[in-house]
């Protein structure tokens, strides 16, 4: 059996049957090498290809946030295979943005969790016949001894009075303390006005119901009939309405939201482009080139959302050091700041134009984007509401 790296007698490549007169085919690249590998072969190729991407992934990502417009000029000028792929790159960072968003949890979940834990373990406590403090074992029931301070069980009493009781024994800090607290008082605030807004619809419309609105549709004056599109509409509204409670839209919406989002986003780049394209000499520049400083812009931008909220995930462990909380809230102002300025050294880079123009231009460019994504938003809102169900 020939070796696994040693040239093949029939020079006729095995991928496209083009004639290979060295190594490598000169048609489609491929190694004109025998097929059949050794398992060490295939281990040592495997590592290979990995560290390559590897080096080319962390090369690309490090250019895209410190080099602004620095891999766009890179790709157009031709220098390619060092770098990961436009297109590549935005769907790798578009797809770990999105799938971390939609699985770390948000601050209101994270306060529930922590109040949830510091509860149980106060539920889980009391005192044996000797005034010995313990922890109750839900397997045996047995009582295990923790120490002889507390002489009686305190008794269970309102959530605001658990929490100052794990304060005093030393189980949560002065910090947890205060923020579950504030969390709760905001819980009962919001509460309170769900209560006093119950009989209030998600979204406000004169029909209570499908059928009082069907029944309009049908035996009502003419004057009171809605047009069939906003018929659909409102007959959608109610549907979701009748069917969901306001907890559940909600958490259908946010659900269904973060879902639709990402192709909303890739579905606007090309607009991006276009009024890029509408700024520049049409002569010097093909949209081809405004679309590939777009991909980059707009993956700059997601790997900055996902470094916010990483880091803000990360520092939500820590919150109970002031350090922390002051890092946490450097970092997020330094990279929303660097977020908004990057366009405009990209742009000036990238196009060549001064830096007065690159300034004049940037400001436009922003003003007619947040106009486009504001229409783009609420279409997107619209046709996630109605398609809850």
């Amino acid at each position: 059996m020939s070796k696994p790296n040693s040239l093949r007698k029939d020079k006729t490549c095995l991928n496209c049957n083009y004639v290979v007169d060295k190594r490598f085919c000169p048609n489609c690249g491929q190694e004109n090498t025998e097929s059949r590998k050794t398992f060490f072969h295939l281990f040592v190729h495997f590592f290979e290809d990995l560290t390559h991407y590897e080096n080319a992934f962390w090369k690309t990502i490090k250019y895209l946030i410190f080099r602004p417009a620095y891999l766009s000029k890179e790709y157009l000028s031709g220098k390619r295979m060092s770098y990961l792929a436009p297109v590549r790159l935005y769907i790798f960072v578009s797809f770990v943005t999105f799938f971390l968003i939609s699985t770390i949890p948000n601050e209101e979940s994270k306060s529930d969790e922590k109040l949830n834990r510091y509860i149980s373990i106060e539920d889980n406590r009391g005192t044996n016949a000797e005034g010995v403090l313990y922890y109750k074992k839900n397997s045996d029931n047995q009582d295990t001894p923790v120490k002889n301070s507390i002489k009686s069980k305190p008794k269970k009493d309102s959530i605001v009075n658990k929490i100052n009781l794990l304060r005093k024994k030393g189980v949560i800090s002065k910090n947890e303390a205060d923020s579950l607290r504030n969390y709760i008082k905001l819980a009962k605030k919001r509460k309170s006005i769900e209560k006093e807004k119950k009989e209030v619809t998600f979204i406000k419309t004169k029909y209570k119901s499908v059928n009082a609105l069907d029944s309009i549709q049908k035996f009502g004056k003419p004057s009171e009939k809605l047009s069939p599109i906003k018929y659909w509409f409102v007959y959608k509204i109610l549907l979701v309405q009748e069917k969901y409670s306001k907890e559940e839209i909600k958490e259908k919406f946010i659900e269904s939201f973060l879902h639709n989002l990402p192709k909303s986003l890739f579905i606007y780049m090309p607009l991006f482009a276009f009024i890029l394209f509408l700024f520049q000499d049409k002569k010097k520049w093909y949209y081809f080139d405004h679309g590939i400083f777009t991909l980059h812009y707009f993956s700059f931008l997601l790997l900055g959302i996902l470094l916010i909220k990483v880091f803000g995930y990360i520092f939500g462990f820590l919150d109970n050091f002031l350090i922390f909380m002051i890092l946490e809230y450097i970092f997020t102002t330094v990279a929303i700041l660097y977020m908004l300025y990057y366009f405009f050294p990209a742009h000036h880079r990238f196009y060549g134009d001064s830096r007065a123009l690159t300034i004049i231009k940037g400001i436009l460019i922003f003003f007619i984007n947040i106009f486009f994504i504001f229409i783009i938003l609420t279409l997107i809102v619209m046709y996630t509401f109605i398609n809850i169900h």
